[in-house]
């Protein structure tokens, strides 16, 4: 009876979470994402199959992730209420002189500089509303440039610590200090970011022929849009200091977030919540619910064997296992999102330090989701973000465009970590 009792306690679990996640993906009924996390959790809860204390154990585990997408949050929405990403986009609109293929090229790299700088759910919900005004006004078909904000949000995503939060996740209360982290990962994420580059260039030639009109407005930047812009570079130094010495992101980037956002409204005299109202803090009952269901997964015992599965590959294939393993975390992100992928990669990697294994399984988590829009959490915002501006991107027409750029960047990624000597 017992093994029955325990064979049955499994089965649930993995049908409350298969049933969350699935409904996490495809929203029926118009339910929110969020809504069918928390859900699956609190049906583990209350089906005894987990605990109260492993549940909010689980939960505390990603406060250093919920306070890193608090404060990049609150900076972004703070960024686009001051303008400050409209600005860039206009300036980068003249800055093509009327050629497509120089804005693409353009738009390109303000991608990787946003994905890098404030993490691809920064890119995803800010760039991609500025980069679709900037694109109407300079009368030039916005797909090409809207399909950056997607691709280069994960192409970017290990570039840096801060890129992405699941690299919190994957690494846990453990991330690498910058240097060490940038020897591992700096000449992987370019190659991923030229690939991806090249791939999705190759795909829309043929959109960006011609000229486009030079007549857009450069909207003057404030002198609130200037202190958000200066509050978010001291964010950046003060997140790049705290990666490099190794110390966690979450507080220092809370911190710059709630002292930059306190500076423009006592300047302005204004009430800070019309910006707090517009961040999308559902993303952060998201996540915990997350937690709370890998928990409920670690209890079936799969995390253990595919930890030992892990442990007993690398010693007898040592690279090659990292690389299958990398190559499997990609697929499985597209399967039931990159976030619960990035946890169950956190247990099947720990132990394993900045062993290949773990790296690359970062690398699969973060540059896997750019073949499907159900990939990522950043892939997911985008596609609020188009629908707000009245753009529909087709599933399948992302599938067909991811099946060309992605495969070919994670190749290079993981070639070049397995490759490099460190």
């Amino acid at each position: 009876m017992p093994i029955l009792h325990a064979s049955l306690a499994n089965d649930l679990t993995w049908l409350i979470a298969a049933i969350a996640v699935c409904g996490m993906l495809m929203r029926p009924w118009g339910i929110s994402e969020a809504l069918w996390a928390v859900a699956g959790a609190l049906l583990l809860v209350l089906g005894s199959l987990i605990s109260w204390h492993e549940a909010w154990a689980a939960v505390g585990a990603g406060m250093d992730v919920y306070l890193f997408l608090a404060g990049m949050m609150l900076l972004a929405e703070l960024a686009r209420a001051e303008g400050l990403f409209d600005w860039v986009a206009a300036h980068a609109v003249r800055a093509a002189r009327g050629a497509p293929r120089r804005l693409f090229a353009l738009t390109y790299v303000v991608g990787i500089a946003v994905t890098a700088l404030l993490s691809n759910d920064a890119t995803a919900v800010v760039l991609t509303p500025a980069v679709y005004a900037a694109a109407r006004h300079a009368r030039t078909e916005p797909l090409p440039y809207l399909l950056i904000c997607a691709f280069v949000a994960n192409a970017a995503s290990f570039l840096l610590p801060i890129a992405n939060p699941a690299n919190l996740v994957v690494y846990a209360s453990h991330l690498p200090p910058l240097d060490a982290w940038l020897r591992w990962f700096l000449l992987p994420a370019t190659a991923a970011i030229a690939v991806t580059y090249l791939a999705l260039y190759a795909t829309q030639r043929r959109a960006l022929q011609g000229r486009f009109t030079l007549d857009v407005p450069v909207p003057t930047l404030s002198r609130t849009g200037r202190i958000a812009a200066a509050g978010i570079a001291l964010a950046v130094l003060v997140l790049l200091w705290a990666s490099a010495t190794g110390r966690q992101l979450g507080a220092p980037s809370c911190l710059a977030a709630v002292l930059t956002l306190t500076a423009v409204l006592l300047l302005e005299r204004r009430s800070p919540w019309p910006i707090v109202k517009a961040v999308s803090w559902s993303v952060l009952p998201l996540v915990a619910g997350l937690f709370v269901l890998v928990a409920g997964l670690g209890q079936t015992g799969l995390l253990m064997t595919l930890a030992r599965l892990a442990a007993h590959l690398t010693l007898t294939a040592g690279r090659v296992a990292a690389f299958a393993a990398g190559g499997s975390a990609a697929a499985a992100s597209n399967l039931m999102n990159n976030l619960p992928v990035a946890l169950i990669a956190a247990s099947v990697g720990a132990g394993h330090g900045l062993a290949p294994l773990r790296a690359s399984l970062l690398i699969g988590v973060d540059l896997g989701p750019n073949l499907s829009v159900t990939g990522s959490l950043a892939t997911i915002l985008w596609l609020i973000a188009l629908r707000r501006e009245q753009v529909h991107i087709d599933a399948a027409a992302f599938l067909k465009l991811g099946l060309l750029v992605m495969p070919p960047a994670l190749l290079a990624a993981l070639t070049l970590l397995l490759l490099h000597p460190v």
